[in-house]
């Protein structure tokens, strides 16, 4: 596929609208056979594996697959043949980034960040993956203009590959209040920012709810006005981020429903800290409050 065929059909799955409720099938490559998976939402499902890094791989790639649940989050390439073998997709690959604090809002980092993703792009490509994590790191004192400035800058040549290669770079907004003090991307409003000047289907941001819930709130809103501009969404109760279920503030089937109603089709990854037994918790979150 070349690369105006590629941004054509990126765009055009952005575009896609489906009646929300209605119901989902897919087929998935399982030990050479496919497995018919139904549901009342066109979005995927996925969870975090740091989240559930204590159960064995086998078990938790199996639990999944039998369950219908059609991915892992941030899976890097040492751990994508456990994947495969379950035919489970990652559905954000990480190994690319150098941290959480030193992202692409850093010129000092420019130069090291584009060997790594130059060497990753391909290789989530040729895996056969699509999304690829990246992060804006923290302010140290700059602002929010200097810091646009300079995402913009170190993102294009990465973007542009991104484009050659089917990959769409999906940078995180982090809540600033509660857990990462001083990230730049703390907000809906600088990271649309970011991807209107970036202007390409190859970038998206990753709209973490629980964070946002804690910066800025009006969540179905904010989904349904910028849904363009997400290309990925995590999941955790506020306060605590612990399970989205009811002891906590977000409304998550009516922001569920709102993501369906945008004819979003791609991932809500559970992101949480567990209280509850971990498979016991998946399940009930899954049946329950992200459908």
């Amino acid at each position: 596929m070349d690369r105006r065929s590629h941004i054509k059909k990126l765009l055009a799955l952005g575009a896609v609208t489906a009646a929300p409720g209605a119901l989902w099938a897919a087929g998935s490559e399982m030990a050479g056979h496919s497995v018919e998976r139904r549901r009342p939402f066109g979005y995927k499902r996925s969870v975090s594996h740091w989240t559930v890094d204590d159960l064995e791989w086998e078990d938790l790639c199996g639990w999944l697959a039998r369950e219908g649940v059609e991915a892992v989050d941030l899976v890097g390439p040492e751990n994508w043949h456990h994947l495969k073998k379950h035919g489970l997709d990652s559905s954000m690959c990480n190994g690319a980034e150098l941290n959480l604090v030193d992202g692409f809002i850093h010129e000092e980092f420019e130069g090291v960040l584009h060997e790594r993703y130059r060497a990753m792009i391909p290789r989530v490509a040729k895996a056969g993956y699509t999304n690829l994590i990246c992060f804006s790191g923290n302010r140290r004192g700059l602002s929010e203009a200097q810091g646009l400035e300079q995402a913009v800058k170190a993102l294009q040549p990465m973007v542009a590959l991104a484009e050659e290669h089917g990959v769409v770079l999906q940078m995180e907004l982090f809540n600033s209040l509660v857990d990462h003090p001083d990230y730049m991307a703390d907000s809906s409003r600088w990271g649309i920012e970011l991807a209107r000047a970036l202007n390409s289907p190859s970038f998206k941001l990753l709209y973490d709810i629980y964070h946002m819930q804690i910066m800025e709130g009006n969540l179905v809103a904010n989904i349904k006005a910028n849904h363009q501009w997400y290309g990925h969404y995590h999941v955790a109760g506020v306060p605590g981020r612990n399970e989205p279920w009811e002891a906590q503030e977000i409304n998550y089937p009516a922001v569920m429903a709102a993501i369906e109603s945008t004819g979003f089709e791609g991932y809500v990854a559970l992101e949480y800290l567990f209280t509850e037994p971990k498979k016991e918790s998946m399940a009930r979150s899954f049946t329950e409050f992200i459908r």
